[in-house]
């Protein structure tokens, strides 16, 4: 088979860590006879720079022509004061998901054997093993909803964010995680607060009559805030979590930091026929871009996610992921994984060991 990749560099350390994972796809695609034909796609601040806007005319085309999209990273301190919103790299990925069509977005945080000890939990927690997957509803709710400014008599300005979900915008996603719950440990907790929020009540209202079609799937109703302690008291409860836009957001940065580093956890945005978007969940480091410091593992990984989603090929999945895992637990380690006084290797290098293992 041959795929057709799209490829947004971005910004900061996105190109080497796309460089990166793309050597890995193609070492994947020698071993197990699959080929590649990359499109370069220009999105974030480096398109503001060539072209005067973050989401430049056909971006969304482009994916579309392609089988799926890698994603390095948008965004940065040299981008992030304009009042315009064509100016900003974050409404370029707002604007690819929604064109897209891109509603789910699947967050693993898995604590790598290897890592044991860079859980900041206490020891005996981390040893009970972390495996969870974030489920988190992307093309709607708060981040997509009316905004407006005004002026009040007494109060000054004041800023109003419209949150708003649909009985159909809540059952796609719902159906997406008792699907993926299936696929793995056969549990999921629905996380709202349906205890103050109008849109909660309908969202719980909606899972319980899902939960009633997936009754081999072990479902539970978790408030947002108990869910934040629990990821922090006992996270291998959990199995998969599904939740709306900003509580997912929140949650599910929430869960990479128990995993130790960002550096290792990769995403996935899908819909229900376009191309899925792959990403780490990192962002763009300018201040060690271009310094062979960047840990490329969470692209890696991202590809990883690409083969089992988009492609349907778990086994080359699985060659990916063990490669990572025998590298690191041969105690390579990349800047932000290393001890005080630990060598670490550059992007460039922990690439060429996980393709060797390959």
């Amino acid at each position: 088979m041959n795929y057709k990749i799209a490829l947004i560099r971005g910004d900061g350390i996105g190109p080497e860590v796309v460089d990166e994972a793309v050597k890995v796809m193609l070492a994947v695609g020698e071993k197990f006879g699959h080929s590649f034909t990359f499109e370069d796609v220009l999105m974030g601040g480096c398109a503001i720079d060539a072209v005067g806007k973050s989401y430049p005319e056909g971006t969304a085309e482009k994916c579309r022509a392609c089988d799926a999209v890698l994603l390095g990273a948008v965004g940065g301190p040299k981008w992030g004061h304009s009042s315009e919103a064509d100016k900003r790299p974050e409404t370029a990925l707002l604007s690819i998901r929604r064109d897209l069509g891109l509603y789910a977005n699947l967050r693993p945080a898995a604590l790598r054997p290897a890592l044991a000890e860079a859980c900041p939990l206490k020891k005996e927690t981390a040893e009970r093993g972390i495996d969870l997957m974030i489920v988190r509803e992307l093309t709607g709710g708060i981040y997509f909803g009316r905004r407006e400014r005004y002026q009040t008599q007494d109060r000054g300005e004041e800023a109003a964010d419209r949150m708003a979900y649909s009985q159909m915008e809540i059952e796609r996603i719902g159906r997406r995680a008792f699907e993926l719950a299936r696929l793995r440990r056969g549990k999921l907790a629905s996380v709202d607060k349906a205890n103050v929020l109008e849109t909660s009540r309908l969202w719980r209202s909606v899972m319980h009559r899902l939960a009633e079609e997936y009754a081999d799937v072990q479902y539970e109703d978790v408030l947002v805030d108990n869910a934040a302690m629990q990821l922090v008291r006992d996270p291998g409860q959990f199995d998969v979590v599904v939740t709306e836009n900003m509580f997912g957001d929140i949650l599910s940065d929430e869960a990479s930091m128990i995993t130790g580093s960002i550096g290792l956890l990769p995403s996935a945005s899908i819909g229900d026929q376009a191309p899925g978007l792959y990403e780490p969940i990192h962002g763009s480091a300018p201040d060690i871009a271009g310094q062979d410091k960047a840990n490329p593992i969470a692209t890696i990984l991202s590809v990883a996610m690409m083969f089992r989603y988009s492609f349907r090929l778990a086994g080359e999945a699985q060659a990916i992921e063990g490669a990572v895992d025998a590298v690191l637990t041969e105690g390579w380690r990349t800047a932000d994984l290393a001890r005080p006084g630990e060598a670490a290797v550059g992007t460039a290098r922990m690439g060429e060991l996980i393709r060797e293992k390959i």
